[in-house]
C-alpha cells in the first residue's frame, strides 16, 4: 500500500473505475457561472445522497434551498453579525478546543493554498476578510442550501448526515457540478434560525454552495494535500 495519497498529486490515473477518479479529482469550488440549477437535477441529486449509509435507517438531517428574498435577507444578516464581531454560541464544536498544533499546520495549509491561488498577501487583512465574507454570500453560486439536524441527536446523527452531505456532493461532481461546504454558517445559528424562522430543536451544521464552476476563476485552483496514510491508518495482529 502507498504511504501517501493526495488529490493533489494524483489528479487523474486512467486505470481506476470511474467513481474513484471522481473522488480523487472533487475539490471545493468557491466561484461558480450564473447558470440556474433546474429543480429536477437537484432532486435527482438529493435522491442520490440519501442513498448513504444510516444507523438504523434513521436518516437525520434536512436541507433548505434558500432563495430570492429569502436568501438576500440571510446574507445581509450574517454580513451584519460578522461586520458586528459579536460571536454567537455555536450549536456544536466544528472545531477542536484548544486545536492540536498538527492540526494547526494543516488548517494554516489550506488557507495559504487559499490566499496563494487570490494572490492575498498574508499580511492583507482587507483581502482575507472580504474572501472570507463570501462565505455568506455562498460564494455567489445559484443554489444555497442550509443544513440542519435535530438538536437530540448525538455525534451518531452528524456522522451519518455529513455521509449524506458527501453523497451529495460527490453526485453534484458526477453530473458536472461544483460545490463548496460552508462550515461558517454555523457560527451564527440564531442569526439562521431567527431569518428562516426556524425552532431552537434545528440545530445549524453548515451550509452548501452548488452549482457550475468557473473554471477560469483563480480561487478554483486552489489544492488542498491530504495526511499521509501513516498518520491515519494502522494494521494490528
Amino acid at each position: 500500500m502507498p504511504s501517501e495519497v493526495s488529490s493533489a498529486n494524483v489528479p487523474e490515473i486512467p486505470d481506476l473505475p470511474a467513481g474513484m477518479a471522481l473522488m480523487l479529482q472533487r475539490r471545493s469550488t468557491r466561484a461558480f457561472l450564473p447558470n440556474a440549477v433546474p429543480d429536477a437535477l437537484l432532486e435527482q441529486l438529493l435522491l442520490t445522497a440519501r442513498q448513504a449509509p444510516s444507523g438504523g435507517n434513521l436518516q437525520p438531517g434536512q436541507l433548505i434551498a434558500v432563495r430570492g428574498k429569502m436568501r438576500e435577507q440571510l446574507t445581509a444578516a450574517l454580513l451584519q453579525d460578522v461586520e458586528s464581531h459579536v460571536p454567537e454560541c455555536e450549536d456544536y464544536a466544528y472545531f477542536p478546543r484548544p486545536m492540536p498544533m498538527q492540526l494547526r499546520k494543516r488548517q494554516v495549509a489550506s488557507a495559504q493554498a487559499l490566499y496563494g491561488a487570490l494572490g492575498v498577501a498574508r499580511d492583507d487583512r482587507a483581502g482575507r476578510e472580504a474572501q472570507f465574507a463570501r462565505n455568506y454570500r455562498f460564494f455567489d453560486a445559484p443554489l444555497a442550501l442550509v443544513v440542519t439536524i435535530d438538536a437530540h441527536y448525538g455525534p451518531g446523527g452528524y456522522m451519518d448526515l455529513g455521509m449524506m452531505l458527501y453523497g451529495l456532493q460527490l453526485a453534484a461532481a458526477a453530473m458536472g457540478l461544483g460545490s463548496c461546504a460552508i462550515g461558517a454558517l454555523a457560527s451564527y445559528p440564531a442569526t439562521v434560525r431567527r431569518v428562516l424562522g426556524l425552532p431552537e430543536s434545528r440545530h445549524i451544521v453548515c451550509g452548501l454552495a452548488l452549482g457550475w464552476a468557473d473554471e477560469a476563476a483563480p480561487v478554483n485552483q486552489t489544492r488542498t494535500s491530504r495526511a499521509p496514510i501513516t498518520e491515519w491508518f494502522e494494521t494490528l495482529e
